[in-house]
């Protein structure tokens, strides 16, 4: 049987988020009663996306594996968002299989709840993610070269930034954040004082984070301004943080995360220390590759996911669509699968099965479809 399925997709509401961007996305009044971050497209366990007129899309997959996402798969493996990135997300890593798969065992002996906010391996799958630009979109995404660093720091002419530069020219990033996770409290304030000199982005989180020690670990890494159209790849162990803007994201579906700063959540450093690579280099920007059918491909060397960009022109054809997802960003997309007709318009989304044929995908607006690679 052929099905193209409707979801109603949550919006998660933290607090780095806009009161603009989704609402306006999704036709509602702005602004919005409060912060709207995420918009979720999968069959995450910790928030579906619901089926229009039934229940979950992951009780169906439950219920219907094979038809839903094929041979061999147990879980659908990637989740589709939309960020309205409003102010700085936390420093973060994500750890490769094999730290996932030694993290998860190891909490899960020690007998930490799943829901414990001290938990920081919450599957056993890795988490590498993609972010498409929708507008300009700031970001942190790994280590500058140490000498770039160090020139930034005492730059800003504060002693105590200056003894970072001293410590990760002679050490690397590593020993200059095991300084910093190390910085007594008592003077962490004054640490993050010297950062305000930087002005822009270098006040704002100073601002926002006085007593955060991350903040001076911020300087250490590439920031990146992706302009529309743009996409960033964070690999595994690649430490990271959102500062602004509005992209799609695709990731593989997992929770696993270890935070540095800039968070009131739970930050365990000496994890972080353990999972991050601190090898230095340019963050990995990617770029559409034109494919046969009429989309436009976002390649990342992943098994979880690919995402592709869809502006058809007069129409976009994929052979196998299945397992998938399909969002329509701007303006208004016909979606057709055998019998199956549905109209998207801005915001809305449907959930491809694997099994039903063919995809053709019309209209005048802006789609993303995320799949799992073949």
């Amino acid at each position: 049987m052929t099905e193209l399925l409707r979801l109603d997709n949550p919006i998660r509401t933290y607090d780095w988020g806009s009161r603009d961007v989704l609402a306006g996305l999704l036709g509602r009044p702005a602004p919005s009663a409060g912060p709207e971050a995420e918009l979720w497209i999968g069959a995450h366990p910790g928030d579906p996306s619901r089926i229009a007129g039934e229940g979950s899309l992951l009780e169906r997959i439950d219920r219907d594996p094979l038809r839903m996402l094929g041979p061999g798969v147990d879980r659908l493996p990637f989740l589709l968002k939309v960020l309205a990135v409003d102010a700085p997300l936390s420093l973060q890593v994500h750890p490769d299989g094999g730290q996932a798969a030694e993290g998860f065992a190891r909490e899960e002996s020690c007998g930490l709840p799943a829901g414990d906010p001290k938990r920081c391996y919450h599957d056993d799958w890795p988490k590498p993610e993609l972010v498409y630009a929708v507008t300009d979109f700031e970001a942190l995404c790994g280590f500058r070269p140490v000498a770039a660093a160090a020139e930034g720091l005492r730059a800003l002419g504060g002693p105590r930034l200056a003894e970072v530069a001293r410590v990760a020219e002679s050490g690397g990033p590593r020993e200059a954040l095991e300084l910093l996770s190390n910085w007594p409290a008592h003077d962490r304030a004054d640490l993050v004082g010297e950062v305000l000199a930087g002005g822009g982005w270098m006040e704002l989180l100073a601002r926002r984070y006085p007593q955060d020690p991350g903040v001076v670990t911020a300087l250490l890494l590439n920031r990146v301004v992706l302009r529309p159209g743009q996409a960033l790849f964070a690999r595994p162990r690649t430490i990271h943080a959102y500062l602004r803007g509005t992209g799609v994201e695709i990731m593989a579906s997992s929770d696993n995360v270890l935070r540095g700063g800039l968070t009131p959540k739970h930050i365990d450093l000496p994890e972080l220390l353990t999972v991050t690579d601190f090898t230095p280099g340019l963050p990995e920007l990617v770029s559409p590759v034109p494919m046969a059918g009429g989309e436009d491909l976002y390649p990342a060397p992943v098994t979880q996911f690919q995402l592709t960009r869809l502006r058809p022109a007069p129409a976009v054809e994929a052979a196998e669509p299945g397992p998938g997802a399909l969002l329509c960003l701007e303006g208004e997309l016909t979606v057709e699968r055998g019998a199956c007709r549905e109209r998207l318009r801005s915001g809305e989304a449907l959930f491809i099965p694997h099994q039903g044929g063919p995809l053709r995908v019309t209209g005048n607006g802006l789609g993303f479809r995320a799949a799992v690679p073949c």
